[in-house]
């Protein structure tokens, strides 16, 4: 009870404002919890009409047998190229009151929830297979862009919500217990429903998906708002920084993130992985190995496992580290799916389908430890990418993601041929009869045997998926302690710009005052055998001194294992390769921007040979290979665009169209409420209040345009300039730095006033 009450004031205490060192309130991560359970919904329902290899809904339930469905798999993943490229230049380039991601969870939810109500309504009964086929391919067209636009922006809102990656992976636990309530659901009633509709126990059959997904969809996306309207997007970045990026300058930048692709090399090789989940499907439908309500029963059971893992991630996460969970997660995934061959043969059997759901909700606990690492790794590969780029480039990776769609085409063929081969193909549905070739299933012998197939093809896709993970070593202290000189580099440059807010300056100094405090000590020994010692006798008092002193020695930890870096940081240009790197940046801005071209550079391979012994050297020489690049495509873009010198770009141009973005946002919001109020009391003037929302939508597009246009004349201005903008920006972060005393001397005002602030 004492437990429940502490919950309870926790909620009340935090509800409106964070706890000491996290960012978001229990507002927002309820918000973002709940609304992930519509967005779930919708999730659950679109995923079902996305072409894949072995969908059941297209395949079995519509009748696009597997070489067909081939087809316009490859054709809507190709289709996905430009629509991916454009959505993720649409999100580095977003700039809205409202957020990087937060705007696209209405502006795609909408469209995709349209589409999906139109998938599922169209008459493929009455449909040859080739205008199935097209009917298919065009919606798949759409979700490509509207459904990955909309789940990317949920799935990433994390990302910006808190920059601590333990509380983002708090977080993702939470949402995860919550957001998985909609699939269990759903999975649970389907079955059930299915029979009350057809008086059959199938799955495969229109009408079930025609009662059900219209509502699931309209349900979905009005409690996906929750997360829209009540969460707040905080990205740790100077508030002077203007990001305009191109697709190809954010491309050059991601391409030297090796954490970006060893996490998708992983995803890469594990094509075959996931082969086995129709299985359990295919018992039910084909070989009749439960009842309708057996089957509502082992669907929510299966979709149960994915729940109890979400309560000891966290711990799991706290004690062992991402890597350690990842590996072992994937290690025990290939011996818990090697598991399912023999059960699979035993088809027939009255337990079968028991045993392979045993087999399965094993596999899916400790798979769905690792799945949980997903968003947070995600997360904490960005931050890197904002570390050594010094630009937040968050949509892109999606794009350089396409490297992916092109190896997963040339994959994809493995699994229909693996199905062609062992049996489910239409030479074998006719010699039965057949002309739904997965009805091949119904026969015992061709089900061992296909089955058979999918869970080899399963266990080689695991073992290849865990080998790149031996590889990740992004530590959660080293993701602090990037985050800590993120907030470092962007409180000099607010400083430099005269715009250093009071709660920036103090907990950026409070952050150097600590790595300085603690550098050079020994970690402290962390034991909750105190604690448990008080507890046990019953002393209340003891035992909360002692989680005190467990919570302090963990926070000096983490000080005196990221206060290196912060130190490294701030002492850069005190170092050999951080004078070299400033005396080359004073060389260039000397040379001015007609004449930094000629500056003489080490080769690409003297670069290539330098030390990289140590982090400092490793960066070093990671910036001197990059300045190489640079100016070579600054050379490029010079005599293509600048035939008679470089002209500079007027940026202030940014500032004057994002004032005007602003206003009008908050016109046409300010315009919609009166719309409103006029409806409401039944005022005449209606009719003039949506003209002038037109009229400020019509000059929203036209200030997008010059956006637009601004954005393409910057970025190549960006790419001629490159390394002296770089240069001359190295060369204020100096100035800057070498201002950290007097920066520290505005400390104790700026504590003073907020402590004022708070008691007024």
């Amino acid at each position: 009870m004492d437990k429940v009450k502490s919950i309870i004031g926790d909620v009340k205490r935090y509800w409106r404002e964070p706890p000491a060192g996290r960012y978001m309130t229990y507002k927002e991560i309820l918000s973002l919890s709940f609304g992930g359970m519509g967005q779930k919904f919708i999730y659950y329902v679109i995923s079902q009409m996305i072409i894949t290899i072995g969908n059941a809904l297209i395949g079995n339930t519509i009748g696009i047998d597997p070489s067909a469905m081939y087809v316009i798999y490859i054709i809507s993943v190709l289709s996905g190229f430009p629509l991916t490229a454009l959505r993720a230049a649409m999100i580095d380039n977003t700039r809205s009151m409202k957020g990087k991601y937060r705007p696209y969870l209405v502006r795609m939810g909408i469209p995709t929830v349209l589409l999906g109500i139109g998938f599922i309504s169209m008459p493929y009964e009455r449909m040859s297979l080739l205008w199935k086929s097209v009917s298919v391919l065009g919606y798949n067209i759409g979700f490509q862009f509207f459904f990955n636009f909309y789940t990317d922006a949920y799935d990433s809102l994390i990302n910006v919500l808190s920059p601590n990656s333990i509380e983002r992976s708090d977080v993702l636990s939470i949402r995860s217990v919550i957001e998985n309530f909609s699939p269990s659901v759903a999975n649970i009633f389907l079955p059930i429903v299915a029979r009350w509709i057809t008086g059959e126990n199938t799955l495969y059959n229109l009408k079930v998906y025609r009662v059900l997904f219209p509502p699931m969809l309209f349900v979905g996306f009005a409690v996906s708002m929750l997360a829209y309207v009540n969460t707040e997007e905080k990205i740790v970045q100077a508030k002077t920084h203007v990001i305009q990026i191109k697709f190809i300058d954010a491309f050059r930048a991601i391409a030297k993130n090796k954490y970006f692709w060893i996490i998708s090399l992983a995803g890469w090789l594990g094509f075959l992985e996931s082969s086995f989940n129709s299985i359990l499907g295919w018992l039910y439908n084909y070989q009749g190995a439960a009842t309708a309500g057996q089957y509502a029963v082992i669907t929510a059971i299966a979709g149960n496992a994915s729940f109890w893992p979400n309560l000891v991630a966290p711990f799991f996460i706290r004690k062992y580290g991402k890597k350690k969970v990842l590996v072992f997660t994937n290690v025990m995934n290939i011996g818990f799916i090697a598991l399912m061959l023999p059960i699979v043969r035993s088809t027939g059997k009255s337990y079968t389908i028991w045993l392979l759901l045993a087999c399965m909700f094993v596999n899916q606990f400790i798979t769905s430890l690792g799945h949980l690492l997903g968003p947070s790794i995600q997360a904490d590969i960005r931050d890197y990418q904002q570390y050594i780029s010094g630009e937040r480039i968050d949509g892109m990776f999606a794009a350089v993601g396409l490297i992916g769609n092109a190896i997963t085409l040339a994959t994809s063929s493995v699994l229909p041929a693996l199905y062609e081969r062992a049996g489910l193909n239409r030479a074998v549905a006719a010699s039965f009869g057949y002309t739904n070739v997965y009805d091949v299933l119904f026969h015992r012998d061709y089900f061992v045997r296909i089955s058979s197939v999918l869970v080899f093809a399963s266990v080689a896709g695991a073992a290849l998926n865990v080998i790149p993970f031996f590889f990740y070593d992004l530590t959660e202290n080293d993701q602090r302690g990037i985050v800590s000189v993120l907030k470092i580099r962007a409180m000099f440059e607010d400083y430099g710009n005269g715009v250093l807010k009071d709660e920036n300056l103090i907990e950026t100094v409070d952050i150097i005052e600590n790595a300085k405090r603690f550098n050079g000590e020994e970690p402290r020994t962390l034991s909750r055998d105190e604690i448990k010692r008080a507890e046990k006798s019953g002393d209340s008092a003891a035992a909360e001194k002692a989680k005190e002193a467990y919570r302090q020695a963990r926070e000096e930890n983490i000080y005196i294992a990221t206060s290196g870096r912060i130190l490294d940081e701030l002492a850069k240009f005190s170092t050999e390769q951080g004078r070299a790197s400033a005396e080359l940046a004073e060389r260039i801005v000397a040379a001015g921007k007609d004449g930094f071209l000629s500056i003489e550079l080490p080769v690409k391979k003297a670069a290539k040979a330098m030390p990289k012994n140590t982090e400092r050297e490793r960066e070093n020489r990671r910036d001197t290979l990059t300045l190489i690049e640079n100016m070579k495509a600054a050379k490029k873009a010079v005599k293509k665009y600048y035939p008679n010198g470089l002209e500079p770009f007027d940026s202030e141009v940014f500032e004057k169209l994002f004032e005007a973005q602003d206003d009008n946002e908050a016109q046409i919001a300010e315009a919609i409420k009166e719309l409103k109020a006029a409806r409401e009391s039944g005022d005449k003037g209606a009719a003039e209040i949506k003209a002038k929302i037109a009229s400020l939508r019509q000059t929203r597009r036209e200030i997008a345009a010059e956006l637009k246009k601004a954005t393409n004349q910057n970025s190549i201005y960006y790419r001629a300039a490159k390394p002296y903008l770089d240069a001359e920006r190295l060369l204020k972060q100096r100035k800057n730095y070498e201002n950290l005393e007097e920066i520290t001397a505005l400390y104790e005002e700026a504590k003073a006033r907020k402590e004022q602030a708070v008691d007024d």
